[in-house]
């Protein structure tokens, strides 16, 4: 077996372009959940809304790329709030049910037929990406040192999503150490409470959604941006249930938990994915136990065991703290 590709894999991963996108996600998961103690499980819908707003703003309409970009935050702001006045007065547990559900006609819309023209059906869209590349200043080469070492287009595309990520994390810090965090974390703790002070919950939990929205656009920016694609099936369910390992994997109510969860996540599915196909390759695994077609599904079944332990060892994950994840469902 070839372990010094199997750790290079895994070290390209800890950085890769798929951690920036899931850790913006959760970023964004964490102010709902983490912070306010909102069951959001359509955050898939957020990172769709960012993506699509770009590609359609570019490719279909014909405008700037800049113009993209406020159209994807603002769509995810508007959804945020059309989301966020019929149901934040919802029990937690119906909340869940109304995200999951919004974040499914989202994603059926844009891949419906009759939408083809604008949305690209279920093939999505390309052709929106050359003015954000046209930006990058590095020259044609490679980048990096050691395992880290990048094409100058996605040296380009590491650099902002990661700048995205601090940024959005240094946001989050900030908001959380204000008053404004201070009565957030209190309507988590004990809604009723916060209400017979004065404080306008509905409110707070509404501005909450809108900025935890607004992150995860940011990921469907890096998303869109690092495939040059769009197509609405990479926006299912699963993409939130990722987001919530993540988060948990990491700690919520933590500025860094989605971070490091972000990172241990894809390193983790990378050693596994490379360590399972070598050995079958090298027979180590017969195949009568398991394929190379199989390889993709085996992973996810042991990460899945590995966060069920986790869960039962540490629930608050690895930086969190287990008072955090004592939400009162009402």
């Amino acid at each position: 077996m070839d372990w010094a590709n199997i750790l290079t894999n895994a070290a390209r991963s800890m950085i890769g372009l798929e951690t920036i996108i899931y850790g913006l996600a959760a970023i964004g998961l964490n102010v709902h959940f983490g912070y306010a103690g909102l069951l959001n499980f359509g955050q898939a819908a957020f990172v769709a809304l960012g993506a699509y707003g770009l590609a359609i703003t570019v490719t279909i309409v014909g405008l700037p790329f800049w113009l993209g970009l406020v159209v994807g935050l603002v769509a995810a702001a508007i959804l945020a709030l059309l989301l966020g006045i019929p149901t934040l007065r919802l029990r937690a547990d119906y909340l869940a049910i109304a995200t999951i559900a919004t974040a499914e006609i989202v994603r059926i819309t844009v891949r419906s037929s009759s939408l083809r023209e604008y949305t690209g059906g279920s093939t999505g869209l390309t052709g929106f990406s050359d003015g954000f590349y046209d930006l990058n200043p590095l020259s044609p080469g490679t980048y990096g040192f050691g395992p880290w070492r990048f094409s100058e287009r996605l040296s380009w595309i590491l650099i902002v999503g990661w700048a995205l990520v601090v940024i959005s994390s240094l946001v989050v810090w900030a908001l959380m150490r204000s008053p404004w965090g201070r009565v957030l974390k209190g309507i988590r703790e004990d809604e009723d409470a916060v209400r017979s002070l004065g404080k306008n919950v509905f409110a707070y939990k509404l501005q909450a959604l809108v900025i935890g929205g607004i992150i995860g656009a940011l990921a469907g920016f890096v998303f869109a941006l690092g495939r040059a694609a769009v197509q609405p099936d990479l926006y299912g369910t699963e993409f939130t249930f990722f987001a919530y390992t993540v988060l948990l994997l990491g700690g919520a109510a933590r500025v860094l938990g989605p971070i490091v969860g972000a990172a241990i996540f894809w390193v983790v599915l990378s050693l596994t994915d490379n360590i399972l196909n070598q050995a079958v390759s090298a027979g180590y695994i017969p195949s009568v136990i398991m394929t190379g077609t199989q390889v993709g599904q085996v992973r996810f079944m042991l990460v899945g065991l590995a966060l069920m332990l986790l869960m039962i060892f540490r629930p608050q994950g690895i930086f969190g703290d287990k008072r955090e994840l004592a939400i009162d469902a009402r």
